[in-house]
């Protein structure tokens, strides 16, 4: 009878504790998802790359001010626009390695930091960031860019607000950079042991924006990722179907570049030219 009060004891104890643990994540979980880099902490602008850019101030439907840079393209043929939305963690100051690459595709580029990141006021959230999102495709539209005209490129979490933004807008095509399958899917990998479907306040569902958009998607992913496994990339692919193309890179998460080899940035700009209206 001992033991078995001993064992039940521990067992009490245990629950106990996980139980705090979940109490403990649902109410921190904000932090767990968002890493933003505030202030002037990275001082760098496109002019580091040699590029000229406008510094923008863009305004929210809910009244927050966000920090963006247009970058104009560095060609004589303009294609139009690519609307880059960044990970979950750092600043635009963080992305300008994207920029030359874009730009010499005759590409200008806007970059922007939602709420809370950078210079931009406010706090993160998830409707905040897809708001934030629409801000930026606004500031486009009203320099006379059609959907048609505009490129959407997520990285990791941006590539979930990408593709809740081209679900409502259908631009011209969406790039996917090691990107999540939805936000739950990842959780409930990298932490089996949480009821994580149960707790979380999000839902950033990447599969359903690829599903209910239309047009041309490119799925970029490492197999090296060991953040978002290589296999969300390819539910992502398999949920765009004959639209969606599937492109591999090497290395970590945080280290994988898209255009890190000139095979891959040729690979990139064909898909771009592919998607250009005839």
């Amino acid at each position: 009878m001992a033991a078995l009060n001993s064992l039940l004891r521990i067992l009490v104890i245990g629950v106990a504790a996980w139980a705090i643990v979940v109490a403990w994540v649902w109410l921190t979980q904000d932090r767990l998802v968002y890493f933003p880099q505030v202030g002037r902490n990275n001082p760098a602008t496109p002019a580091a790359a040699g590029l000229g850019f406008e510094d923008l101030r863009l305004k929210t439907g809910d009244g927050e001010t966000l920090a963006a840079w247009w970058v104009p393209a560095t060609t004589d043929k303009a294609r139009g626009a690519v609307l880059l939305l960044h990970g979950n963690a750092g600043s635009i100051a963080d992305r300008i390695m994207y920029l030359p690459h874009f730009t010499a595709m005759g590409y200008g580029v806007l970059l922007v930091d939602y709420r809370g990141y950078g210079q931009s006021s406010g706090s993160p959230d998830e409707e905040g960031t897809y708001a934030d999102a629409r801000a930026a495709w606004r500031w486009l539209n009203e320099r006379g860019l059609a959907a048609g005209d505009i490129v959407l490129v997520g990285e990791s979490l941006g590539g979930a607000v990408a593709a809740e933004l081209a679900a409502r807008v259908q631009p011209r095509a969406l790039l996917l950079l090691s990107t999540f399958t939805s936000v739950n899917d990842l959780g409930a990998e990298l932490y089996p042991w949480l009821p994580v479907r149960w707790i979380s306040r999000f839902r950033y569902d990447t599969l359903q924006g690829v599903k209910d958009y239309r047009g041309p998607v490119l799925v970029v992913h490492s197999r090296d990722d060991e953040i978002v496994p290589f296999a969300h990339g390819q539910r992502l692919q398999a949920a765009a179907g004959a639209r969606g193309q599937l492109l591999e890179m090497r290395g970590g998460h945080n280290d994988a570049f898209v255009f890190g080899q000139p095979e891959q940035v040729a690979a990139v700009a064909k898909f771009l030219h592919g998607a250009i209206p005839q």
